[in-house]
């Protein structure tokens, strides 16, 4: 698959690594002739030095076969009209742009269309990261929660403590402790590696578990990993950009909700913007300010602002007057490692949600949606099943017939309305959703293969130039 990526900041350059190793003919094209060496040397790709909107610069990186356009520079506005210079001047047939602005995110439905600004798939950080940091929030305790199948599913990871019901026994013995409650581990990770989970394994204090279930049970399924944290409910937010005022909207409904801004004239816009939240004016490491607001009272302290080093300091205080949980937002990938576990609970990538939406759009097969797992290592794939008996290579099988690359656990297989958690005997038909764990994301190619019908095309469009494998448009009915 021939794809160009405009930008060759943090995203573009890892979306590049994910690429470049999967029989990718990747174009990279940024203004940064520095930056554009430094990924040239360290992966096999081309590079382009200029403006990623101009359309002579677009014809050098070869948007006239490219088969994707992938717009991730640090402009909207260049994103943009990248994408409308792609569609006007080379047809190109799918073009991607990530958009952050909320003044352009609400007009998306009116604003983003072939007549308009011809973007195939809008990617918006800020409402990914809110979107994450909210299902955190409705599953206290949980280190990942990512959604499948319109939210019909649920792959959680949770860190195994001692106490818990199950830590010490075998995972066999699950079904005992919840015969009405239907779950799969699909990975465990022990001091970092992975293990593969079989009857007899045994969890371990500290494991970190990733089961998957139906959205209904998977507090009951956290319950024998942990001793079960109460619902949240005082929250306090440092931080009033897009993220943090997102975040605020979301949860102060459900939730009681403070949020310290340093900027005088942005906590004000903010007082009048959100209707049940609490506004500060002030700064998060100021201590006799968190001692006010009874920082020793509060569930779960949430860092956003855009300095990685303010969010970890001002998280690291709050821990030690007292807040029960710290999330902080982590820009800078190598400090993700370095701080989660300790005082402080969970560290946030936006540039890892950016990326997981981003591969739900230039996986091969019909992906509806894709997660990028433990700092990029592993994948969470939900993958549609089309064609049938004669054409496809899973559909009429059943899960145990499979021949499934090393380290690759189908967890669930959504039909319709109803969940059913995989087993061998589970026979795959057509349409299904098939929701798969990768522990080793270098597999990615051979389960997209897996997944492509021998002889399907898009409905009404001929397959990418290039390209022999399908494409299915994704179903918006189970899009979230």
């Amino acid at each position: 698959m021939k794809i160009i990526i405009l930008g060759a900041g943090q995203v573009g350059g890892t979306l590049a690594e994910n690429l470049a190793g999967e029989n990718n003919d990747i174009t990279i094209v940024d203004t940064d002739s520095e930056r554009l060496r430094e990924l040239q040397d360290k992966f096999d790709l081309r590079v382009v030095n200029g403006h990623g909107a101009h359309p002579k610069v677009l014809r050098e990186a070869g948007a006239q076969d490219a088969d994707m356009l992938v717009a991730v520079t640090n402009s909207d506005e260049t994103n943009m009209i990248a994408c409308q210079v792609a569609y006007s001047l080379f047809n190109t047939p799918n073009k991607v742009a990530r958009i952050r602005s909320p003044a352009y995110l609400t007009e998306r439905d009116r604003l983003f269309l072939p007549e308009s600004v011809p973007v195939d798939h809008l990617i918006a950080p800020e409402q990914l990261v809110t979107d994450y940091v909210r299902r955190l929030i409705e599953y206290p305790g949980a280190l990942q929660v990512v959604d499948f199948a319109g939210g019909r599913v649920g792959l959680v990871a949770v860190k195994a403590y001692y106490g818990g019901p199950l830590v010490g026994n075998a995972l066999s013995t699950l079904r005992e402790h919840m015969p009405n409650i239907e779950t799969r581990v699909a990975a465990i990770f022990r001091q970092g590696r992975p293990i593969r989970p079989q009857g007899t394994t045994i969890i371990e204090a500290d494991d970190e578990v990733f089961f998957v279930a139906a959205a209904g049970h998977i507090r009951a399924v956290m319950s024998e990993l942990q001793r079960l944290e109460s619902p949240y409910r005082r929250i306090m937010i440092v931080g009033g950009g897009n993220i943090g005022a997102g975040l605020a909207r979301q949860l102060e409904k459900r939730y009681s909700v403070k949020l310290i801004e340093r900027n005088q004239k942005r906590a004000e816009q903010l007082s009048e913007l959100l209707e049940n939240t609490i506004v500060f004016c002030g700064d998060a490491a100021d201590q006799e300010l968190l001692a006010e607001e009874h920082i020793d009272q509060i569930d779960v302290f949430i860092a956003v602002t855009n300095e990685d080093e303010a969010n970890i300091m001002s998280a690291l205080l709050a821990k030690k007057m007292g807040a029960k949980k710290t999330m902080v937002l982590i820009q800078r990938g190598a400090y993700v490692d370095l701080v989660q576990g300790g005082s402080i609970d969970i560290a946030i990538s936006p540039q890892q949600a950016t990326i997981s939406a981003l591969l739900t759009h230039v996986r091969r097969a019909d992906i509806a949606n894709v997660y990028s797992l433990r700092r990029g290592a592993a994948e969470a794939i939900e993958a549609i099943a089309h064609g049938d008996e004669n054409t496809s290579k899973v559909v009429g099988k059943t899960v145990g017939e499979l021949k499934l690359p090393p380290g690759t656990t189908i967890g669930a297989v959504v039909r319709g309305d109803e969940v059913l958690i995989a087993h061998d005997r589970t026979k795959i038909q057509q349409d299904d959703h098939v929701v798969m764990f990768l522990v080793d994301k270098k597999y990615i190619p051979e389960v997209e293969r897996l997944f492509q019908p021998g002889c399907q095309t898009r409905p009404g469009s001929a397959p990418p130039r290039g390209w022999s494998g399908s494409f299915v448009n994704q179903r918006p009915g189970y899009r979230t």
